[in-house]
């Protein structure tokens, strides 16, 4: 298929870098003013779109470029896509450049050929011109609630290839001079099961747009263009200059580890994730070699995402004063091997992609606690869990698109958090009582769950449960989970936390269900669906955790008397709510003398 530019809009000026002094007070505003234009964007975003994906689990990302497509800034959403807009960028470029118009808006999720991640993840990209000239671009990406494919919410496991995943769109007008392209804006809508969320959801993506075109102008008007462009190279070198003196204070060698996720079905096969991190110098490259050949499902991850995913673990453990833009890429170089699940051949399935993405970030995690053990995390719960469910209730459809948080491993410093986003994403769960308002689903239970923490000096995030009764005559159900047979690892000594569950309560009899059923399950009225999520990984040797601070997670719930004397050696008289310190000393010696014959 041709995808050459069309020769019917004619070039126009993209503005030249400038090479110019900048003095350090006024890039310092300018630099914040464009943070803020980005946060303004994601709270514009947030504030005007229909889904609850969108607008109570926070599943979008937005950044402001420079003319020739750099990202200068980017809003404080999900962290696992700190890269997002890069490789989308390139693409565009390649597709349209020199043959935008002043009004026009472009969208895309075609993961390959386009840059994209997956269908469900729209990209929508506005070209801001001042004066004739494109001086920036303003960048959305939302998950979309449903873009048709085989089941709903478009995140079907089972689907064995990307044309079973719902529409594909290359980067094309969905705005041409600013009206909209009623054509395409049809074909979405028909190709959706949710078309008032879908569109509506793409409308507050062209509005946080002009939400970036307005701040832009505002910041020409005040500075003019001439003096605003140097700044934009100033902010990128300052961010790659702040990344390379961090890289230099880390010792040269090659740091590799390797997780696994669980695989697929009734009789799941693991997957290996192999990296190998090389520091040389001011530099580091991620390596993927070793990591397991593409499957005929759709956890395979396209390259984009696993770049945004490797490029957020680099990011979280640096200073936090380095400005999230393309500049502090620079350094940094990601490889992985055509044909395997972080970088497959097209047409694989992807839909349910965003495990291997989080599982990239916990690898390269591992990889640098060899080297860099203060400023990393245990794994935590293995990202989210997706659960999407849909059907038909009182005459229309319904469509849920849950994605799951809650838990971090533990870091050497502090214990694991719970009832919050995974460290590599910002996600919320959307409330329990808008979901009861909105569908037919009943959210039965909803809570952390006790002893499922890593144990360790610092102990690991609790896991945590979430439960859903169909209140609908029937409907259908896909997830995908993971951290079962593989739960999150320890660091330093630290165990790992407590496995993943999946449960169907049917008929008065609960069915385990795979991590990653390779079927649309029949859900009826009734039925219950439980998942409780993995723990998350301790980290140091739990026989030094302050017996105290093993008192207050018994007198929280968090651990049973039975776990602080079985995996901390802690004595806890529940009667008086205290500690029996001699039988404490006493127990933590035999502990520790078995350990040393073991």
């Amino acid at each position: 298929m041709n995808l050459a530019a069309p020769a019917d809009a004619p070039a126009v000026p993209t503005a030249a870098p400038t090479v110019a002094a900048v003095d350090p007070i006024t890039l310092e505003v300018i630099k914040n003013a464009l943070s803020s234009v980005a946060d303004e964007m994601a709270l514009v975003l947030m504030r005007s779109a229909y889904s609850p994906v969108v607008r109570d689990s926070m599943d979008y990302s937005t950044a402001l470029c420079d003319a020739q497509g750099r990202v200068v800034a980017q809003g404080l959403t999900l962290a696992v896509q700190l890269g997002a807009f890069p490789d989308a960028m390139a693409h565009l470029f390649e597709r349209w450049r020199g043959r935008m118009r002043e009004g026009d808006v472009f969208i895309m999720n075609d993961p390959y050929g386009g840059g994209g991640q997956h269908l469900p993840d729209m990209y929508v990209v506005k070209p801001l011109f001042h004066g004739g000239v494109i001086e920036g671009y303003a960048c959305t990406m939302a998950h979309h609630s449903d873009v048709g494919g085989l089941a709903p919410g478009s995140t079907a496991i089972h689907a064995t290839d990307i044309h079973q995943e719902g529409l594909r769109l290359p980067w094309l007008r969905l705005y041409n001079a600013g009206e909209p392209d009623e054509a395409l804006f049809s074909v979405i809508a028909k190709n959706t099961r949710q078309p008032v969320q879908v569109l509506g959801d793409l409308r507050a993506q062209v509005a946080a747009c002009a939400v970036a075109e307005r701040g832009l102008h505002g910041l020409i008007e005040r500075y003019g263009a001439q003096r605003l462009r140097p700044c934009f190279d100033t902010i990128l070198d300052q961010a790659e200059r702040l990344m390379r003196a961090f890289i230099r204070d880390i010792p040269d060698g090659c740091y590799s580890a390797t997780d696994w996720i669980d695989g697929l079905g009734e009789q799941p096969e693991p997957l290996r994730i192999q990296v190998s991190v090389t520091v040389a110098g001011e530099e580091i490259d991620i390596d993927f070699a070793g990591t397991a050949a593409q499957v005929p499902a759709a956890i395979n991850c396209p390259i984009a995402m696993v770049r945004s995913s490797a490029y957020c673990a680099i990011r979280c453990v640096t200073s936090p004063d380095i400005p999230n833009c393309d500049g502090y890429m620079r350094p940094v170089r990601i490889r992985a091997p055509r044909g395997t699940i972080l970088n497959p051949d097209e047409p694989a399935a992807c839909a349910a992609r965003g495990v291997m993405g989080y599982r990239v970030f916990d690898v390269i995690m591992a990889a640098l606690a060899q080297v860099v053990p203060e400023r990393v995390v245990a794994a935590g719960e293995g990202g989210p869990t997706l659960f999407s469910c849909g059907g038909w209730h009182e005459g229309r459809p319904f469509v849920l698109t849950e994605v799951m948080v809650g838990t971090w491993g533990a870091r050497a410093g502090r214990d694991g958090v719970e009832g919050i986003s995974n460290p590599a994403a910002n996600l919320s769960n959307q409330p329990a009582e808008l979901i009861e308002a909105e569908l037919p689903l009943e959210v039965v239970r909803y809570g952390m769950v006790r002893d499922t923490a890593g144990a360790g000096r610092r102990r690991g995030g609790l896991a945590y449960v979430r439960e859903f009764r169909l209140l609908a005559e029937q409907a259908v159900f896909t997830t995908r989970a993971d951290r079962r047979d593989h739960p999150p690892y320890g660091l330093a000594g630290g165990r790992p936390g407590a496995g993943s569950v999946n449960l169907l309560r049917a008929a008065g009899s609960d069915r385990p269900l795979p991590t990653m059923p390779m079927e649309a399950l029949a859900w009826r009225r009734g039925d219950v669906f439980l998942h409780i999520s993995a723990g998350g990984g301790g980290y140091g040797d739990p026989l030094q955790r302050e017996p105290g601070l093993v008192l207050q997670d018994v007198l929280d719930d968090k651990v049973s008397v039975e776990a602080a004397r079985a995996q901390y050696g802690v004595v806890v008289d529940g009667a008086r709510a205290c500690v029996d310190v001699e039988a404490t000393v006493e127990l933590r010696a035999r502990l520790r003398a078995q350990a040393v014959t073991a």
